[in-house]
């Protein structure tokens, strides 16, 4: 299958990265290569792009797009929360480092791989594919709490404990083998009065069955506290976010290190000696355009945040 992505926030990204000719730059979530295409027109015989991709078939169909460019290109399969290994490619500070999280659209739209509530397909939904956990032994072994608890937090649905409930009855029967069965339990589980208004009743469940496969919350919250320090002076971490549990996590995680101080709040001025070695480039997360909406309405939901390396 071709790998189509259409890049979100585009030329807010280029923008953030404030590129130079001959500078190293991270792309964490390389994907089909939509941003790292941008990097790379930006970037001299010089400069260096690092193309980071937990997914194989991603870091393939990247390679093949950035072909004809001709700044130095690293292929990386790891994690972006896999810091060290990065560091250790680049042998020294970077100036950029990008991550656009989420699944693509090509792994949505690669029925087989099980990421679409919209195509019947084996309960897969693993982003890099040598892992063996799957959505099937969340959907067929966790328990009706445990259910419950990772649909309610990662998914925000708050019909968590009856879908539970319903997915622990149907199994009971058989094995729920298919994305296809799954959408069936849960849409006998919400009420056909919830099913009238708002995305499509699978879509949260099916996002917190993801995020759980792939510990996404986990890497993102170790690789926003520790990418930074992989950044020279002067250089940008730009994270585009697709839902409030993401953009909560980088918000907290940029606070913090814009904060450092560990002093107790009774005390009149800081003795801890903490300062911040960041600072942030935009007030307030950077949204889609219009423009931009009309073309890619999967952007919709897309928050850009953005901090530059001061020292």
């Amino acid at each position: 299958m071709e790998f189509k992505h259409v890049p979100v926030l585009y030329n807010e990204c280029m923008e953030a990265l404030n590129i130079r000719p001959d500078g190293t730059y991270v792309d964490g979530t390389v994907g089909g290569g939509g941003h790292s295409s941008g990097i790379c027109e930006r970037l001299s015989e010089a400069g260096r792009l690092i193309a980071v991709d937990r997914d194989t078939a991603a870091l393939d169909a990247a390679g093949k797009r950035l072909e004809p460019y001709k700044c130095r290109k690293d292929f990386v399969h790891t994690n972006y929360s896999d810091v060290g290994t990065i560091a250790e490619v680049a042998g020294g500070k970077v100036s950029g480092i990008l991550l656009d999280l989420g699944v693509s659209s090509f792994q949505l739209d690669n029925a087989e791989r099980g990421f679409s509530y919209m195509h019947d397909a084996p309960m897969d939904m693993r982003m890099n594919e040598d892992d063996t956990f799957t959505a099937y032994e969340v959907v067929n072994n966790y328990s009706a709490d445990e259910l419950t608890r990772i649909i309610r937090e990662y998914g925000e649905e708050k019909w968590a404990s009856r879908i539970a409930a319903f997915i622990e009855k149907a199994r009971q029967d058989k094995p729920i083998e298919t994305t296809g069965e799954l959408v069936e339990i849960i849409k006998a589980a919400i009420p056909a009065s919830a099913r009238r208004n708002g995305p499509h009743p699978a879509k949260r469940t099916f996002q917190a069955i993801r995020i759980e496969v792939n510990a996404e919350l986990e890497h993102l919250r170790r690789a926003v506290s520790e990418l930074p320090d992989l950044l020279e002076a002067g250089g940008r971490l730009a994270i585009i976010t697709f839902h409030s549990l993401e953009d909560r996590i980088v918000k907290n995680e940029f606070d913090r290190r814009l904060n450092p101080c560990t002093c107790p709040k009774e005390f009149p001025v800081c003795v801890c000696g903490k300062v911040t070695d960041i600072k942030k480039i935009s007030r307030k997360p950077i949204a889609p355009s219009e423009e931009e909406l009309e073309i890619n309405p999967r952007a919709r939901s897309a928050k850009l945040r953005v901090i530059e390396k001061i020292k």
